[in-house]
C-alpha cells in the first residue's frame, strides 16, 4: 500500500501527531507534515532532536529533518530519512491553505 498507493493515500501516510499545545489550540490530533514545519523526533537514534523539515518524499513515505545526518564511508554527511509516524509537530509552517485546513 505504501509504494503502490495513490497520491491521496500517500498524503495520509505522511501525517504526524501534533504536540499537546497545538492539539489544544487547533482541536486536531494530527496533520500532514509539510516543508517548513518544526518537528521533534520521538523514536530512533535522533530521539529528542528538534529541527525544521527540509523535504517531504511522498514516493518513499519519509521526511528529512534539518540536522539529522549520518556520515558516509568517505566522510561526507548525508541527511537521514525519518518516517513521519516517528515525529511530533511542535510548530506549524503557516500559509493560506494550512489555515483553511485548520478552520474546517
Amino acid at each position: 500500500m505504501i509504494y503502490s498507493g495513490s497520491i491521496q493515500v500517500r498524503r495520509k501516510l505522511a501525517c504526524a501527531h501534533l504536540s499537546k499545545e497545538l492539539r489544544e489550540k487547533f482541536g486536531k490530533r494530527s496533520l500532514t507534515v509539510r516543508k517548513g514545519d518544526k518537528v521533534r523526533i520521538l523514536r530512533g537514534d535522533f530521539k529528542r532532536h528538534e529541527g525544521e523539515v527540509t523535504r517531504v518524499d511522498r514516493k518513499r513515505g519519509v521526511i528529512y529533518v534539518e540536522g539529522v545526518t549520518v556520515a558516509k564511508a568517505d566522510g561526507t554527511a548525508v541527511q537521514r530519512p525519518v518516517h513521519p509516524s516517528n515525529v511530533e509537530i511542535i510548530e506549524l509552517a503557516q500559509d493560506k491553505w494550512r489555515e483553511k485546513i485548520l478552520k474546517r
